[in-house]
């Protein structure tokens, strides 16, 4: 069978290798539709903390079942599902306190293990969860909406609360939908016109906020929060500045959720502002099981268009053009999605 490869920075190949068989308490899984998430593009870069190479990227994805043993979970040949990619060891610290996301050797597929980018995958049954149903390529969005959902869960957004994403990719604009979905008043940010206005136009957001400089910000944020910061600030960008843009427009008292990775470290960071304004600083890691359940029951009864959050589409055999073009094009570019079934 064929694979992606990220195989050094810049440089993504199609490549042959061996078609997995499903060892017990596996199954074996045909690839539909792969989401290119902002870490894969991070891997292209060279600027994922994270990734070795040479790598199968992807964690975003669904798959229908090919081959599958007797399991208590309803699962079995020629259903549509989607997996939890994020595998964890089971006896660290944080395992034992059923904290598995946030695994001390955490293994997210695509940058740690071997990603879903193939023809045919094998997972644990245990972390394959049924579709209900949903579209395939909705379904393959549901791991980036979890990844977001968990960030605005760890902030316990609530109804009326004013809530700036910085960030307007794919995870920023799906934590805005969901601090949307809690009865938010949310703010889009971005340096990227077009990415921002689409977002705010697409899914209704109430507000957005072009950051074309210091001044432009800062004045943005006074104007949109009352002079009083924001309740909320949530950073989906994974870039030192953009982090000190969400202290910065936090309020006294505020939270601030962390959902974006980067290599990089904030040059001269006044910490003591997070004595003196009180702050509440959340770090988010990947998503739980209950979270990937609980959207794919909410998309499923309508209350979320996922698929609005995909600008391009190409043929998986294509992914070498597709990682070029979204390394070149991120700034118009929202959700780029691979097609396995042609």
């Amino acid at each position: 069978m064929k694979a992606i490869f990220i195989q050094a920075p810049g440089e993504v190949t199609v490549s042959e290798i061996e078609k997995p068989t499903a060892r017990e308490g596996e199954a074996l899984l045909r690839l539909l539709y792969g989401g290119i998430c902002g870490s894969d593009l991070g891997s292209y870069r060279g600027a994922n903390a994270y990734v070795s190479y040479p790598r199968i990227p992807g964690h975003e994805f669904s798959a229908e079942i090919v081959e599958i043993g007797e399991n208590d979970k309803g699962l079995r040949p020629g259903m549509i599902v989607t997996c939890n990619p994020y595998f964890n060891c089971g006896h660290c610290y944080s395992c034992e306190r059923g904290l598995v996301n946030a695994c001390t050797d955490n293994q997210t597929m695509g940058v740690q293990r071997e990603g879903a980018f193939a023809e045919y995958i094998t997972m644990p049954i245990e972390r394959i969860y049924d579709g209900k149903g949903l579209p395939p390529k909705t379904l393959a969005l549901i791991e980036p909406f979890c990844i977001s959902y968990h960030g605005v869960s760890r902030a316990n957004v609530q109804p009326g609360e004013k809530v700036l994403v910085v960030g307007a990719g794919t995870i920023g604009v799906l934590a805005a939908v969901a601090a949307k979905a809690k009865g938010a008043e949310v703010t889009i940010c971005d340096v990227a016109p077009e990415k921002l206005d689409y977002a705010y136009k697409t899914f209704g957001l109430d507000h957005k906020l072009l950051n074309v400089s210091p001044e432009a910000f800062e004045q943005g944020v006074a104007d949109l929060s009352g002079g009083n910061g924001f309740d909320v600030t949530i950073e989906a960008v994974g870039m030192p500045q953009t982090f000190q843009n969400c202290i910065d427009a936090a309020c006294f008292g505020g939270r601030v959720v962390l959902i974006g990775v980067s290599k990089r470290n904030i040059d001269d960071f006044f910490f003591t502002i997070i004595q003196k304004k009180e702050l509440n600083i959340y770090g988010s890691r990947n998503a739980m099981k209950k979270d990937f359940l609980e959207l794919i029951n909410l998309v499923r009864e309508g209350k979320v268009d996922l698929e609005k959050i995909v600008t391009n589409e190409y043929k998986w055999t294509d992914a070498p053009e597709a990682f070029a073009n979204f390394a070149a094009g991120a700034g118009r570019m929202l959700k780029v999605v691979l097609d396995f079934t042609v």
